[in-house]
């Protein structure tokens, strides 16, 4: 004949379970109370672009009217194109930026419907937009999407699409 054995656990005794929730609420106090901006763990320090780098649109010019769906054609001076994730030196991927303008420049630059990222390395990416005026513009990103010190960007281009 088998017996299982049974162990028996005994619920946690109100006055430990009390000094366990003030414990939580102490450290949340703590939390609280430390000035505005300090970090948890310190983020990586922004890559430095160097002096002169410039990304630039070789494709739309300002102001030309282009079909609902054409090609947008990057340069860089300056610097090379590494896929995100690849940490080299005077390096970055680039992003184009629909509609909107860059964000915080100590921030990841957004992925959604106006901020795309070519992580691959490309310096070309196919895009469709509606009909109407669009402004576009170029901002290269490191390897975790967050722009350069000082950021490396293109001005901002108006395109009409037919």
């Amino acid at each position: 004949m088998k017996h299982d054995t049974l162990i028996a656990t005994q619920p946690t005794p109100p006055r430990i379970a009390s000094q366990r929730l003030w414990r939580a609420i102490a450290l949340l106090a703590a939390a609280w109370a430390l000035p505005a901006g300090t970090a948890w763990a310190q983020s990586p320090a922004r890559q430095s672009a160097p002096k002169g780098a410039q990304v630039y649109f070789h494709y739309p010019l300002d102001g030309l009217r282009v079909p609902e769906r054409f090609t947008v054609r990057i340069g860089l001076k300056e610097m090379g194109v590494a896929p995100a994730g690849i940490d080299k030196a005077l390096t970055g991927h680039h992003h184009l930026l629909i509609d909107t303008d860059p964000g915080p420049p100590d921030q990841p630059i957004p992925s959604d419907y106006n901020n795309i990222h070519l992580g691959n390395g490309q310096t070309e990416v196919v895009v469709t937009l509606p009909k109407g005026t669009h402004t576009l513009q170029l901002l290269l990103g490191d390897y975790t999407h967050t722009p350069h010190s000082p950021p490396v960007m293109s001005r901002k281009i108006t395109v009409y699409v037919r």
